[in-house]
């Protein structure tokens, strides 16, 4: 893909939504982590409906140290895998306590280093809380990058490196946003709607949903409506 084709598709993706950020709700950096880290395998809906019910009770490091696993279980059971993220949950939260002072920690290693924690989470929260021009892949901005030509890649990690070389750098810090979002309610998995996608004249897929066609029943009335008139 070209250099002017990719600042294209970009240009109208921050035309359509200027500020873009992440569906998932929190009010602080360490609510952020938590919502990421809770939304493998599973939806931000999920996520949220679990974090406004948690989140109340214990919404520091401290305090979801202090639950422990089996005290945040009964909070996030309608998130995928909730045995298994709150035992995570629990250990991330003693590891920023002890060795972060109780503040998430700004760099990837340490991230990481967090149970977990992914390189996908540990680059949103790089992007959002430290304002890093990370651009962290997920199933939705894999597809949209393959499907387009913005930066096919056989892995998250190949696409990753060609969003992060090719995206130029006015649109990198809101990449991921515009990309996530237009996978989720656009470039769809099945089906995509792509009559009615802003970037459908500069994306290179092949396969393109074509436009709906006229019912048989609406034609049929549109010719009597003709026939009558004659």
């Amino acid at each position: 893909m070209r250099p002017a084709t990719r600042a294209a598709i970009f240009r109208r993706l921050r035309a359509a939504n200027p500020t873009p950020t992440t569906e998932l709700v929190h009010a602080s950096p360490f609510e952020l982590l938590v919502a990421v880290m809770l939304s493998a395998h599973t939806t931000d809906k999920s996520v949220n409906a679990a974090t406004a019910v948690l989140f109340p009770v214990a919404n520091t490091p401290l305090r979801i140290a202090a639950l422990g696993a089996e005290g945040v279980k009964p909070y996030i059971r309608s998130v995928g895998l909730y045995n298994t993220k709150a035992a995570n949950l629990a250990a991330l939260a003693r590891q920023i306590v002890e060795r972060h002072g109780g503040e998430v920690p700004a760099d990837r290693a340490a991230l990481e280093a967090l149970p977990g924690v992914g390189r996908k989470t540990a680059s949103i929260i790089l992007n959002m809380v430290f304002g890093q021009p990370e651009i962290a892949v997920d199933t939705h901005i894999f597809r949209v990058a393959n499907r387009t030509g913005l930066a096919p890649g056989k892995t998250p990690r190949v696409v990753e490196a060609g969003l992060i070389a090719a995206t130029p750098p006015e649109f990198r810090k809101d990449a991921h946003h515009w990309l996530i979002l237009h996978g989720r309610y656009v470039c769809t998995a099945r089906t995509p709607k792509c009559p009615t996608c802003i970037i459908r004249d500069l994306c290179k897929y092949k396969h393109k949903t074509p436009a709906a066609k006229r019912s048989g029943i609406s034609a049929a009335i549109r010719r009597g409506g003709k026939r009558a008139r004659r």
